[in-house]
């Protein structure tokens, strides 16, 4: 946790309370880009949760990261406002809450920060003073939402918006990689079969290994990883039964050894997750999976970048479990149409 102390700096400061999930974190980068812009000399703090911190510090406009020491989900008042007591002496000029809650409005309201910006949610009038609303029958997608925060409420997003982008640098990827026992001079190829929010996300574990048995008929030397959280290593490890060859780094590795795998890749195979995003901004080729979520909604940036989607009928009906019990939108997208889609990437680097 990054301890608080008042500001050396003569500089105000600006605030950012984070998205707590790490794919949306990710997506308000070019919100932080904006902000540097638009005033060069005032250093951004982002107040965050642990398991957001480390993309949070492959953002060059982040100055500190702070952590969130309240428990998930509780409310904690009598924490909250000691907490904003010693933000206060950092010296905000503005803070931008991108949660929808109450309870992070409360921090810079608290904290007597003059300007706080953010979007209309649950009961924070007053503890936002700038207030900006999307219209709920025809959201914004989630780069051009968070950009949006830093205009007027009344103005839109710029058409020109810098999309997400993170750094990460040899010295940081090759220890990884010594750690791991993975070779540097091997392709490397990185698979997310987990996701946060349910099982209707997820590709069929089979399809996944139907995948990577074809790359390494095609790559005997393709060294393919499966990453994600210590909640995604079932999922991976039935994955990896199908394809011994596979790794499942699964709950093995911290976000930021993830982070670097992810930069080293070759290409990446996820679904909508958080690990996909991160890709898409360290400008990996990227193959992205959708189901019951809007491919448009949250769509990868890389230069290189497929979302693939059959857009059947009742999709995208963006529920956790298959509503209808055949999870088809998944079930259909075979690894045939993958592999047509990723083949040529695996020869771009």
């Amino acid at each position: 946790m990054t301890a608080l102390s008042t500001s050396g700096s003569a500089a105000p400061r600006t605030l950012v309370i984070s998205p707590n999930w790490i794919g949306d974190a990710v997506m308000a980068q070019p919100l932080l880009r904006l902000l540097k812009q638009q005033h060069p000399e005032r250093p951004i703090d982002v107040l965050a949760p642990g398991w957001v911190a480390p993309v949070l510090r492959a953002m060059p406009e982040v100055d500190t990261v702070l952590s969130t020491p309240f428990r998930h989900g509780a409310l904690q008042l009598r924490e909250r406002w000691r907490f904003a007591r010693d933000l206060k002496q950092r010296g905000y000029a503005n803070a931008y809450v991108l949660p929808n809650t109450l309870k992070f409005a409360l921090i810079p309201w608290f904290a007597g920060i003059r300007n706080r910006i953010g979007y209309k949610g649950e009961s924070r009038y007053g503890l936002i003073n700038v207030m900006h609303h999307d219209d709920p029958q025809h959201p914004r997608a989630m780069v051009p939402f968070y950009a949006a925060l830093a205009g007027a409420p009344s103005a839109v997003a710029p058409a020109d918006l810098p999309r997400p982008a993170l750094r990460v640098s040899t010295p940081q990827i090759l220890p990884v990689l010594d750690k791991l026992n993975l070779q540097p001079g091997q392709p490397l190829l990185a698979f997310s079969p987990g996701a946060e929010f349910g099982n209707a996300k997820r590709w069929p574990t089979s399809h996944f290994a139907q995948l990577a048995n074809t790359i390494l008929a095609d790559n005997p030397e393709m060294q393919i990883v499966l990453l994600g959280s210590g909640k995604d290593h079932a999922v991976c490890e039935e994955v990896r039964a199908l394809a011994p060859a596979a790794r499942n780094l699964a709950g093995q590795t911290s976000l930021d050894e993830a982070v670097a795998l992810i930069a080293q890749a070759s290409a990446m195979v996820s679904n909508d997750s958080g690990l996909l995003h991160i890709a898409s901004a360290l400008n990996r080729p990227v193959i992205a999976i959708y189901g019951p979520t809007d491919p448009d909604h949250a769509p990868p940036f890389s230069d290189i970048a497929r979302s693939l989607s059959l857009r059947i009928a009742c999709s995208p009906c963006k529920q956790r479990e298959c509503p209808l019990g055949h999870h088809d939108c998944m079930q259909k997208l075979d690894s045939g149409k993958v592999w047509a889609e990723l083949q040529p990437m695996l020869h771009f680097r």
